[in-house]
């Protein structure tokens, strides 16, 4: 049952409260103002299945099809706000799944730059982005592991599947000061921050999650 949009503005901001804001069983809170007003703002049901409409904004992982899922609101948020993007910047994300992480960057101000590697869910998340006016998303088909190098650099790249290692690729892309958001790990999983600076590499240990693994050259032995 798709919902109506007085409804989701309700539900949207009753999300933001005690999802975000509250931060639940211990987890950080988000706190950027900016990102909590994307996330008020960007219709999250209208990225999901018709018959999932229901479920959008529970803290909660809901199913797009093709085995994948949008990730859970909280995930969200705590990714566009450790990539730290200003108005105008540019920002590559490897996994475009529904289009809803790349709808929340694009409201923030920034060029996005958005790689899914199943074909039926890239086409599907264009067509949402271009129905609520996203004209600054681009979506390609593609192995994500390679990144956007016509596009490049990026102040920010962030990964949505957990890799079990740093692609490559992806740090050469990024500009100074540049930051990768991303899941690494198999069996366990654990959000880092890698920040791009002249000295070499920063990391920082977020917090344990869990994703769908990321596929294609990623799995094969490692060339670079």
């Amino acid at each position: 049952m798709a919902l109506e949009e007085r409804e989701a503005q309700a539900l949207r901001e009753r999300m933001v409260q005690e999802q975000l804001i509250a931060s639940p069983d211990a987890r950080q809170p988000v706190t950027d103002p900016r990102v909590l007003a994307a996330m008020r703002a960007v219709p999250r049901h209208r990225f999901v299945p018709p018959a999932m409409q229901p479920f959008a904004y529970l803290d909660r992982p809901v199913p797009i099809g093709e085995g994948q899922t949008i990730s859970q609101p909280y995930i969200v948020a705590l990714m566009t706000e450790l990539a730290q993007l200003a108005a105008g910047e540019r920002v590559l994300e490897v996994g475009t799944g529904s289009g809803y992480q790349a709808a929340i960057l694009a409201e923030l101000g920034a060029s996005v730059y958005t790689i899914e590697i199943l074909e039926p869910l890239a086409r599907q998340a264009e067509a949402t982005l271009r129905a609520l006016g996203a004209a600054s998303v681009q979506v390609r088909v593609g192995d994500g592991y390679l990144g956007w190098p016509e596009a490049a650099p990026f102040d920010a790249i962030l990964v949505t599947a957990a890799a079990p290692r740093i692609p490559g690729p992806l740090i050469e892309q990024l500009a100074n000061n540049g930051r990768l958001v991303i899941p690494l790990g198999e069996w366990f999983q654990e959000l880092r921050v890698i920040t791009k600076t002249p000295e070499g590499l920063r990391e920082e240990r977020v917090i344990p999650v869990v994703f769908v693994p990321m596929v294609g050259k990623v799995r094969e032995p490692v060339d670079e």
